[in-house]
């Protein structure tokens, strides 16, 4: 039996990104996304619903997130589910459904350490991304000098 688990979502962070590193050294950082959905109810109403997601991203990617991100920043996620599962101290079994975020990319205006506004106007333009698959630079292209005409 065929199966596939992928996840796609845009939102904002409710709160700030923070990173701590497992006994092995990866870096690690929990998320919390807001996803808006805006329909029709059965009256013709506009109804607003927001979805929170929990998303988990390893390795540099957590990294980039904690060093970029903020609350209220935009981004989307592209991942794989997995579902949690433990027991509390009383005996009860809980369980949670979370994003593992595989490729993230970062939406909106970069988050300023200083507080200055980005140069060059409007900044709605800023997009960064890190995938694994991403990680090597692309090759650099010619000089103006070793074109022919």
């Amino acid at each position: 039996m065929a199966s596939y688990n992928r996840v796609i979502l845009v939102g904002n962070l409710t709160q700030d990104p923070e990173l701590r590193y497992i006994s092995t050294g990866t870096a690690v950082t929990d998320l919390r996304l807001a996803v808006n959905d805006r329909r029709r109810n059965a009256e013709g109403q506009w109804v607003d619903e927001t979805t929170f997601v929990d998303v988990t991203l390893w390795a540099r990617q957590a990294e980039v997130a904690c060093q970029y991100l903020s609350k209220g920043s935009s981004v989307l996620i592209e991942g794989r589910l997995k579902l949690d599962t433990w027991e509390t101290q009383d005996g009860q079994k809980r369980s949670k459904l979370r994003v593992v975020g595989e490729r993230m990319q970062m939406l909106g205006s970069p988050r300023r350490e200083s507080g200055a506004a980005p140069s060059g106007g409007g900044g709605d333009a800023y997009q960064e991304s890190y995938s694994p698959s991403n990680e090597e630079a692309a090759p650099a292209p010619p000089a103006d000098d070793d074109i022919p005409f």
